[in-house]
């Protein structure tokens, strides 16, 4: 029988200009770790995020901090790309289970299928689409607290590489920056209508944007106009015109990224976000139980900070860091976005704990309480 009276079409793979891909889509080998694990390590090698994936920060800080042990019950917050989850998961067997929620619905599903290839069944992953407001019905679900709780604050590299989603200025696509594009409006359709003194607000608040004025002026004068993530940081960098020519090119790229960064906070109310999860997060933690959390920028770690301070001085806390741990040298230069990272820790205090209330020492203090 030929070929041809099969009637199957061979759909060629993606070919790009040049030596190296450039859009996402081309970057066929990235995108297909299982079948191009060489292709993959060469990228990392070279200090940078192979596209669709997402490199896990302060991975041993963070087992340190939380040191899960076979038994346990515990709650990955924010499952992303799953890299957390899958060294904990290790730790935890046999007998424990881990809880992995995340609002994204398109990462989600891809992220449980990985993880499942490794062989982490029912029995100790459980899977959940939510966000942080659904901490009190899992407590409810498993019928106490969990022995940990983690939680990365930080956009994953899979969304922020996929144009698509709209997390990124340095490919063109549709100005969205929604951890979940079925829920809320985009940030395109927040410029629209918003009053030129809340987004000078919005800027600073949620950014710290040093020419939140200027840049605001210029995008509400663009109302209705800006769709695009290529529109909306070509009309950053026009605002910004007026920089010293040596400085422009840094400044004005570091305005572009506060003021996406800004957007994302707002659309997906992050903060608010954070805030309820503070306030449940004691509740949800077994007497000795630890809490750890990734922060990204000032608004997070803020928050964080307060959270745990007004719980120790208040008891609901037994220990907690009074300084955040940051990833090593060596993970900087290796993985640039872990630059920004802050890890803070805090202990839930035990019921019948007895004693001066403990600073936060070392891991070894931290992990004594257990």
């Amino acid at each position: 029988m030929d070929i041809k009276d099969l009637n199957i079409s061979h759909k060629r793979r993606l070919r790009y200009k040049g030596t190296n891909p450039r859009r996402f889509e081309e970057k066929y080998k990235e995108l297909n770790a299982e079948r191009y694990t060489a292709d993959i390590q060469k990228v990392i090698g070279r200090g940078q995020t192979p596209a669709g994936t997402h490199r896990p920060i302060c991975v041993k800080e963070l087992l340190d901090v939380l040191d899960p042990k076979p038994g346990m019950t515990g709650l990955d917050a924010t499952l992303g790309y799953g890299g957390h989850a899958r060294e904990i998961l290790k730790k935890i067997v046999p007998g424990g289970k881990l809880y992995g929620i995340d609002v994204d619905p398109i990462e989600l599903p891809r992220t449980e299928t990985r993880l499942r290839k490794l062989g982490f069944g029912d029995e100790v992953l459980i899977v959940r689409r939510m966000n942080f407001a659904g901490l009190p019905q899992l407590v409810t679900e498993i019928g106490c607290g969990f022995d940990f709780i983690l939680a990365d604050l930080g956009v994953s590299s899979m969304q922020l590489d996929d144009p698509s989603r709209g997390f990124s200025y340095k490919n063109d696509g549709p100005l969205d920056l929604r951890l979940n594009p079925h829920k809320g409006r985009p940030a395109s359709e927040l410029l629209k209508d918003i009053p030129e003194e809340d987004l000078i607000k919005l800027l600073i608040d949620n950014a710290d944007e040093p020419h939140a004025r200027t840049i605001a002026h210029v995008l509400c004068g663009q109302r209705g106009f800006i769709t695009t993530t290529k529109q909306c940081a070509n009309i950053i960098i026009k605002s910004l015109s007026g920089l010293h020519q040596d400085s422009r090119s840094e400044e004005t790229k570091k305005s572009i990224q506060r003021v996406f960064q800004a957007l994302r906070i707002a659309v997906n109310e992050e903060f608010e976000v954070l805030d309820r999860f503070l306030r449940f997060l004691p509740d949800a933690l077994k007497s000795g139980g630890k809490a750890a959390i990734l922060t990204f920028h000032s608004g997070e770690d803020r928050r964080v900070k307060k959270s745990f301070r007004r719980g120790l001085r208040t008891g609901i806390y037994g220990s907690i860091a009074r300084e955040p741990i940051r990833p090593s040298s060596k993970e900087r230069h290796d993985n640039p976005r872990s630059v920004s990272a802050k890890l803070r820790w805090a202990v839930k205090q035990h019921k019948m704990w007895v004693g001066p209330q403990l600073g936060a020492g070392s891991l070894q203090e931290l992990n004594s309480q257990a």
